[in-house]
């Protein structure tokens, strides 16, 4: 990505065995005297503390550390991949990282002369190290920005013409491929004077997919939460938590507020037995189809104790509502094992209530407050 937007870079090549590593190491350190990196491919920080890169100085080394890194765990991540990135000679190392201020509702660059692992402590010790420069969104990091920021940093004047250019090639790579946050960590100056960007952590706004059809080959699929992938493969906003409360609701504000009443509801009746286990929002047109997609993910989270069905009726009426829960329980029959909670307000909901009574399954339990529904889930999740 960085490439493709002119960003300053070594030569790199991701393997999966450590005998591609190998192959990789003889290809690439011819460029640096032997010399090659071999970083652990996870979507986490942090790696180089946790052993996942190494430096090689040898091919022989490579695929040494290739076959250590391989199969580690990082923070949860299992190392499937790794890189094998060309080395450098390495005079200083800088850091910068734009990202999206939401406090501000603007754009933010941050940039220090003195980059590296411990760039949070840095931060935080000696905030004044750390230059931050607001970016307007309607001109992004033009020359003068670029220079601003290179000034508040504290480049030399050889330095910093270069470090300025290299800023507006990753402003790029920010505003073409739709990104939230791009870092670099470190920026590095080479004994010979050159600025590249060494390592980079990419953050890209989800709500620019359907623009970025090609972000789809970035995702690694072997680290997704399996509930979450079939999710977002049927269309569904969720979110797998660690609780035991299935929760489906019908748009974010009202799923967020559900997911506060089952938290208050378990500590006040079950000393913190029971949890919200997910963010589910269905949308606006619960029909039958989507309810029982979404029955479907929760049921099938073996966390789930109960489920807590959570709709406000406004476009869509409490009777459809209701015909969709009903199409939802008869589409799955006996998949459906756990016990629900509806609670139905809003546009028609005397009928919703109705047709829910009427249909009578046994695992469905009609509440008419917030409050009560949730309790009534948190009791029965930690029975």
């Amino acid at each position: 990505m960085f490439e493709k937007h002119g960003v300053p870079v070594l030569a790199g090549a991701v393997a999966t065995t450590p005998q591609e590593a190998r192959a990789a190491a003889e290809q690439i350190g011819t460029k640096s005297g032997g010399v090659t990196v071999v970083k652990a491919q996870v979507k986490t920080g942090g790696r180089g503390k946790a052993g996942g890169v190494k430096v090689a100085k040898t091919a022989d080394e490579a695929e040494q550390h290739a076959e250590a890194i391989l199969g580690m765990d990082i923070k949860g991540h299992t190392v499937h991949k790794v890189m094998i990135a060309q080395g450098a000679q390495i005079a200083e190392e800088y850091y910068f990282s734009i990202l999206l201020d939401r406090t501000n509702r603007s754009y933010l660059a941050m940039c220090s002369t003195e980059g590296g692992v411990e760039i949070e402590q840095l931060a935080e010790e000696r905030p004044e190290a750390l230059a931050r420069v607001e970016v307007d969104p309607n001109v992004g990091i033009d020359d003068a920005t670029a220079q601003r920021i290179v000034e508040q940093a504290g480049f030399d004047a050889e330095t910093a013409p270069k470090v300025a250019e290299v800023l507006k090639s990753l402003w790029t790579v920010y505003a073409e491929e739709d990104a939230t946050l791009v870092e670099v960590n470190p920026l590095v100056k080479t004994e010979d004077g050159t600025v590249l960007a060494l390592d980079g952590k990419v953050t890209l706004d989800g709500n620019a997919d359907f623009r970025q059809p090609e972000h789809a080959e970035l995702e690694d699929k072997d680290a997704a939460d399996p509930l979450e992938a079939k999710a977002k493969a049927l269309g569904l906003n969720y979110v797998k938590l660690d609780g035991n409360v299935g929760i489906i609701g019908n748009g974010a504000g009202l799923v967020m507020s559900t997911l506060d009443v089952v938290a208050y509801a378990g500590e006040d009746q079950t000393g913190g037995a029971s949890k919200p286990a997910n963010f589910l929002d269905i949308g606006g047109g619960a029909s039958a189809e989507v309810m029982a997609n979404g029955l479907d993910v929760i049921l099938n989270d073996e966390q789930v104790k109960s489920v807590f069905v959570n709709v406000f009726g406004g476009i869509t009426s409490c009777d459809a509502v209701a015909d969709g829960i009903v199409g939802a329980l008869k589409t799955l029959g006996d998949e459906a094992t756990k016990p629900l909670v509806v609670r139905l307000d809003g546009n028609n909901v005397e009928e919703g209530r109705r047709i829910l009574a009427e249909f009578a399954h046994p695992l469905v339990s009609i509440e008419e407050t917030m409050d009560g529904a949730a309790s009534k889930a948190a009791e029965l999740a930690a029975k």
